[in-house]
């Protein structure tokens, strides 16, 4: 498990490369990325960087490595959820195909100084060559690699978003109030509730049970809903927007693994709940309920999912007290 609260940003310079080799765990040193001491302050113009702590959260699920990865560079913030490609083929060093997407879109938006579409679209396309140099079948939905990515540019006095796949950004308000920025893709609905209606033997796991559900909904990436995933027509789903920071406490990012498990997969997420345990808690809080209810339901039917554990990847952004 990798959870960090960092310092404020104008101290980070200093400390950044002992930060890096002595608080941050080796499984994760990987997946989060900043950037050197030298050009740590090498932002864009009219930027803002938080002055209160950065809470990361970064947790390796039940699957053999972690997909999601963590981007935090400058005044550039995003979290990146990889998706296992259903062929599972490896790459070097035993790297998923998911893993590679996420990694992939997160170099193209540490380059900043563009437009967030324009990285965004920088993204979609690195994802592609990186598949073509690895000789991976493109006009195989279930064998490209893919990820989503929720991402976050600070500004003065606003910030710039964008968002694909079931990667979220959630504001919080000093009054109490908050809002999700985009609604749910919603695009594994109808497989969980197919699960949660079965009485699945022991040992039943959803990903064989439902084998060829699963691959119908693969099927209909960028085109039921999107991901980056190298296909132009992933840039039609890519939201995106700018907001004022006046009133805002927190900004959330977060990959769908920090989400709070549901019984009813109909059911829309309970944001007041997650809003109310960040709060209280941080994005720790958040994480130490999900994976209790998690581990009290190994079977993954209770609160239909499709592993015991998900990998989190999450960026909490305080912007004001």
């Amino acid at each position: 498990m990798c959870i960090t609260r960092e310092q404020p940003f104008r101290r980070v310079g200093k400390i950044v490369s002992e930060y890096i080799r002595e608080q941050i765990p080796d499984p994760c040193t990987k997946a989060v990325m900043h950037l050197s001491p030298s050009s740590l302050f090498n932002h864009v113009v009219n930027e803002c960087s938080p002055v209160f702590p950065v809470e990361c959260v970064l947790e390796q699920g039940s699957g053999s490595l972690n997909e999601d990865v963590l981007l935090r560079d400058g005044n550039m913030f995003g979290v990146f959820d990889g998706a296992t490609s259903l062929n599972r083929e490896t790459f070097a060093n035993g790297s998923t195909g998911g893993l590679l997407a996420a990694e992939s879109a997160a170099l193209a938006f540490r380059r900043n100084g563009a437009p967030l579409l324009n990285l965004a679209a920088r993204a979609n396309q690195s994802i592609k060559e990186a598949m073509e140099e690895m000789e991976v079948a493109l006009h195989h939905k279930s064998d490209i690699w893919s990820t989503s990515a929720a991402v976050v540019r600070l500004h003065d006095d606003h910030f710039e978003w964008c968002q694909i796949g079931d990667c979220q950004v959630l504001v919080l308000y000093r009054d109490g109030s908050h809002r999700l920025l985009t609604e749910c893709a919603g695009h594994d609905v109808e497989t969980l509730c197919l699960w949660k209606r079965m009485t699945p033997k022991n040992g039943d796991r959803i990903s064989e049970v439902l084998a060829d559900q699963i691959l119908r909904v693969r099927q209909e990436m960028n085109i039921h809903y999107g991901v980056f995933n190298g296909e132009e027509a992933g840039m039609h789903f890519v939201n995106n927007g700018r907001e004022a920071l006046e009133g805002i406490s927190d900004i959330l990012l977060y990959t769908d693994g920090l989400a709070l498990p549901r019984s009813d997969p109909e059911e829309g997420e309970d944001l007041a709940a997650f809003a109310g345990l960040y709060r209280k808690g941080g994005l720790q809080a958040i994480r130490d309920l999900v994976r209790r209810v998690q581990r009290e339901d190994p079977a993954c039917h209770t609160y239909p999912r499709f592993k015991k554990h998900d990998d989190i990847g999450a960026i909490a952004i305080p912007v004001s007290r």
